[in-house]
C-alpha cells in the first residue's frame, strides 16, 4: 500500500489536473466555439463567470456532502459532472452553454475543500506549503494539456471533437483513483444528514471562515485580486490572441499552453519557497506585485513581439499570476482548527472566487463597451498591485506596534 500523503497527494494532483483540463476546454476552444454559434468573442467571459457561480454554490452548500460521502468520491462526482457539461455544451445549442458553464462549475467546486481535507490530514508538516502547491501545480497543468490537446483537435477536427476527448480522459481517470477510496475515504461520515448540505447556515460559511484566524482576511483579499487577474488571463487569452492579433488557433493554444507551464513550476518553486519563508501572507504580497508586473508586460508587449519573446513575457506573467493557490490554500488549512479545514477551506476558497465571478464579466462588459481587450487587462494587473501593497502596509504598521 503506498504511504497516506503519497497516496493522498497522487489522487488529488491527478483530479486537480482533470478538473482544471475540463474546465479550460471551452475557453481554448472558444474562438471556434463563438464563431460557429454566431455569438460575440468575448462571450466566453461571461460563460467563465456563470461557471465560478457553479463553483460557489458548491463551496456554500457541498461541504456536508464532502464529510458524508468522503473527499475522494466527491472528486470523482465532480469529474463526471464536469464531464456532463461538456457534452451539454458539444451539442451546440446556444441557450444550453449558460447550464453547461453552470454545471461545469459545480463538478470543479470540490477539488478545493476536498483535496485540502485528503492533503491536511497526511501531509508531513515539514514539507505541507509544498505538497499543497504540488496538488494545485494540477490546474495550471490541465490547462497546459487543454492548450496543448484540445486547441489543436478543435482546429483539425472541430470543437466538439475536442471537447468529446476530454470527456473519455476525465472518465479514466475518475475509475483509475477508485482503488485508493478505503484509505482516503476512512474518516467519512455515512450518517450525516444530507439536508445539512442545504441548511440557511450554509450562507454564513465564508463570515465563519474569515473569524477563524486573524490572518485570513488579508489572505482572502489577496487571493480575490489574484484570481480577478488570473481568471482575465485564462479566459481571454486565446481568444484576444485569434480575434485581436490575427493568432492562429494552435499558436495561441501554444502560448496558452506555456503560460500554464509556467504556472506548474511557479506553483512547486514558490511553494517550496514559502515553506523555507514562514510568512505567507507577506510573501503573497510580494508575489502579488511582480505578477502585477510581469503580466502588464505580457499584456502590452507580447502579442506584437517576435515569438521567443512573447514566449517569454508568456511564461513570466503565466509563473507568477498562476502560482499562488496552493500557498493561500495551505495557509488556510494550517490556521484552521483541524476538524474545520474542509470548512475554512470552503469559505476562503468562496471568498477567492469571487474574483473568478465578477473578472470575467466586468472584462466582457469593458471590450464590449470600450472596444479595447488591454484596459481590463491594465484594469486587473492594477487591482492586485495595490492589494498587494495595502497589505503590505497593514503588515508592516502591525509589525511596527508589536516593536
Amino acid at each position: 500500500m503506498l504511504k497516506p500523503w503519497v497516496a493522498a497527494l497522487s489522487a488529488t494532483l491527478l483530479m486537480q489536473t482533470v478538473g482544471t483540463f475540463l474546465n479550460q476546454s471551452l475557453p481554448v476552444v472558444a474562438p471556434l466555439m463563438t464563431a460557429d454559434l454566431g455569438l460575440r468573442p468575448e462571450t466566453i467571459g461571461n460563460f467563465a463567470s456563470v461557471n465560478t457561480l457553479g463553483a460557489i454554490l458548491f463551496l456554500l452548500f457541498g461541504t456536508p456532502l464532502v464529510a458524508r460521502f468522503g473527499p475522494l468520491r466527491m472528486l470523482q462526482a465532480g469529474a463526471v459532472l464536469g464531464c456532463l457539461a461538456l457534452l451539454t455544451a458539444a451539442a451546440g445549442i446556444v441557450w444550453l452553454l449558460p447550464f453547461a458553464a453552470l454545471l461545469m462549475g459545480i463538478g470543479y467546486g470540490p477539488t478545493g475543500p476536498a483535496g485540502s481535507r485528503i492533503l491536511q490530514a497526511t501531509a508531513p508538516p515539514r514539507h505541507r506549503v509544498l505538497i499543497f502547491s504540488v496538488k494545485q501545480a494540477g490546474a495550471p497543468a490541465g490547462g497546459a494539456l487543454a492548450g496543448l490537446v484540445a486547441a489543436p483537435m478543435a482546429a483539425a477536427f472541430g470543437w466538439q471533437v475536442a471537447l468529446l476527448t476530454g470527456i473519455g480522459v476525465a472518465l479514466v481517470c475518475a475509475v483509475l483513483i477508485q482503488p485508493l477510496r478505503p484509505q482516503l475515504d476512512a474518516e467519512r461520515e455515512p450518517a450525516r444528514p444530507l439536508r445539512d448540505a442545504f441548511s440557511p447556515r450554509r450562507l454564513a460559511a465564508p463570515v465563519n471562515a474569515l473569524r477563524m484566524h486573524r490572518v485570513l482576511p488579508p489572505l482572502t483579499l489577496q487571493a480575490f485580486a489574484f484570481a480577478a487577474l488570473q481568471g482575465s488571463l485564462f479566459a481571454f487569452t486565446v481568444t484576444w490572441l485569434v480575434q485581436e492579433h490575427g493568432f492562429s488557433l494552435t499558436s495561441a493554444g501554444s502560448l496558452f499552453a506555456a503560460m500554464q507551464v509556467a504556472g506548474v513550476v511557479g506553483r512547486l518553486a514558490l511553494g517550496w519557497a514559502a515553506d523555507r519563508i514562514g510568512d505567507a501572507t507577506r510573501s503573497l504580497a510580494v508575489h502579488g506585485l511582480v505578477a502585477a508586473g510581469l503580466s502588464a508586460l505580457w499584456v502590452s508587449f507580447g502579442p506584437g513581439a517576435h515569438w521567443a519573446l512573447a514566449l517569454a513575457l508568456a511564461i513570466g506573467a503565466g509563473f507568477t499570476a498562476a502560482s499562488w493557490n496552493g500557498i493561500f490554500l495551505a495557509e488556510v488549512a494550517r490556521v484552521a482548527p483541524p476538524d474545520r479545514v474542509a470548512e475554512a477551506s470552503s469559505g476562503a476558497i468562496l471568498l477567492c472566487f469571487l474574483g473568478y465571478l465578477t473578472a470575467p464579466s466586468a472584462f466582457a462588459w469593458t471590450v464590449t463597451g470600450t472596444g479595447s481587450w488591454t484596459l481590463p487587462y491594465y484594469v486587473a494587473c492594477g487591482l492586485l498591485a495595490v492589494v498587494s501593497l495595502v497589505v503590505l502596509a497593514l503588515r508592516a504598521g502591525r509589525d511596527a506596534d508589536r516593536g
